[in-house]
């Protein structure tokens, strides 16, 4: 897979009264690795943006195998597991400071014209973004294993 490594520190605004990390926060979490990833791959969240195309979560899943306290700092593996012109499938591993694998989970993102919210290609309206995401997609069905780091 073609994958990037983002690290994240726990804060403590981000615990519950059992000391751990708030099952809400990871979002915000896969969030912050998936735009890591997004940039290492060079492209901008900002730039989609600023053009008139968001690209709205229409699905996550997290499943939670350890709990993260603060103060640990986590590793976030980010790739992306299917792509398509409409929308991509983001997959993340998210492993504690011992190096252990304490939360997987996706989301499902689509991008769409803010203006009316319909739904638009990535091929047609970012050749570029489409051309990378679409060489990733295949050199991840080849079993391709790469960080990406810049």
């Amino acid at each position: 897979m073609i994958y990037t490594l983002t690290e994240i520190e726990a804060r403590y605004q981000e615990t519950d009264q059992m000391g751990v990390i708030y099952h809400g926060n990871y979002p915000t979490w896969f969030e912050v690795a998936r735009t890591d990833y997004i940039t290492k791959l060079g492209f901008s969240y900002k730039a989609m943006e600023d053009s008139g195309v968001i690209s709205p979560v229409t699905e996550i899943n997290v499943k939670y195998i350890k709990p993260i306290t603060y103060p640990e700092k986590v590793t976030i593996k980010t790739w992306v597991e299917r792509y398509s012109r409409l929308r991509s499938l983001y997959c993340y591993e998210i492993y504690n400071e011992a190096g252990e694998l304490a939360t997987t989970g996706s989301t499902t993102l689509t991008c769409i014209r803010k203006a009316d919210g319909k739904p638009i290609r990535l091929d047609r309206t970012f050749p570029e973004w489409h051309a990378v995401y679409k060489d990733v997609d295949e050199r991840n069905k080849a079993g391709e294993n790469l960080e990406v780091k810049k």
